[in-house]
């Protein structure tokens, strides 16, 4: 077997991973993931214990227990480049073994479930609901240095997608959300297609001192009609945890809670509320 070397898998002296600084028995198989650190305790509060707290830069995890379901929560910081480490170092503490440097024989598929705030690109998307993500659609660069795609149809999707956009300089990428949590939540929310930015001003069509390549990408991500999907709301971190996940073998969904909505131009008078409100429907589902 394949022996990975110290260069490509770094670990610190206590033999954790590098950057999550977490140890294989330090995570369940259950992971929820948000953006805030302090977002952390807000949803571990709910838990009936916490067994370990560990903080290493902006990477926060709890993992503890809600009844007999063992659980941990993640902070990633902000976008894909985060997300890219904390899938990666999640996945190594999961299915290789780090006494061997080898990939274990037998993998582990975690539930991997992001709860995080977004913009909503459409009018009848209302600030302060909850949105979950059919796709994630990759308007970053980060795909570009993975190899696989998803299924024919997805390809096919992304396509049209793609025409309609006519984003020059972007090379856009689709993944869908496991099938298994999207009918766990049913159609209680609402759900579209998430477009992950990378930057959080231009990137998403926000103009203050400088100018914007596409000064038109808010209409143009909002009237996308492809395949009877819409895109429905834009954040930093989806389209890359859905891509990982699903090239890893794992089970991946993004709740979002709406913050604001860019065609009507509000924000919500409550956001932490509306958070709140995310974390709870999420951890019942996760415990039920």
């Amino acid at each position: 077997m394949h022996t990975i070397p110290a260069s490509e898998l770094i670990l610190n002296d206590d033999g954790s991973v590098y950057h999550l600084h977490l140890l294989p028995e330090d995570i369940a198989e259950t992971v929820l993931l948000v953006g805030d650190p302090e977002r952390v305790p807000q949803v571990s509060r709910h838990f009936d214990r916490i067994d370990l707290t560990k903080h290493k830069r902006e990477f926060v995890t709890h993992t503890g227990y809600i009844g007999q379901k063992r659980i941990t929560v993640l902070s990633t910081g902000i976008g894909t480049d985060n997300i890219d480490i904390v899938m990666n170092e999640l996945d190594t503490l999961a299915n290789i073994d780090l006494r061997t440097r080898q990939v274990k024989s037998a993998l582990t598929s975690l539930d991997i479930i992001r709860i995080g705030t977004s913009g909503a690109l459409q009018h009848d998307i209302d600030v302060d609901s909850i949105l979950i993500s059919s796709h994630g659609l990759g308007l970053d660069a980060l795909m570009q240095f993975y190899t696989g795609t998803d299924d024919e149809e997805t390809e096919a999707l992304l396509d049209e997608i793609d025409q309609q956009l006519d984003l020059l300089f972007v090379n856009p990428y689709l993944y869908k959300a496991h099938p298994d949590w999207l009918s766990e939540f049913g159609e209680q929310y609402a759900r579209g297609i998430t477009a992950t930015c990378c930057g959080f001003y231009a990137p998403q069509g926000r103009v203050l001192r400088t100018q914007a390549q596409y000064t038109d990408l808010v209409s143009r991500l909002s009237n996308v009609n492809a395949g009877g999907y819409r895109i429905t709301n834009f954040e930093m971190e989806t389209a890359g945890i859905y891509a990982l996940a699903a090239s890893m073998g794992h089970r991946a969904l993004s709740v979002n809670a709406i913050l604001a909505n860019r065609i009507t131009n509000t924000f919500s008078a409550n956001p932490a509320q509306t958070i709140h409100k995310a974390i709870v429907a999420v951890l019942e589902k996760i415990s039920s």
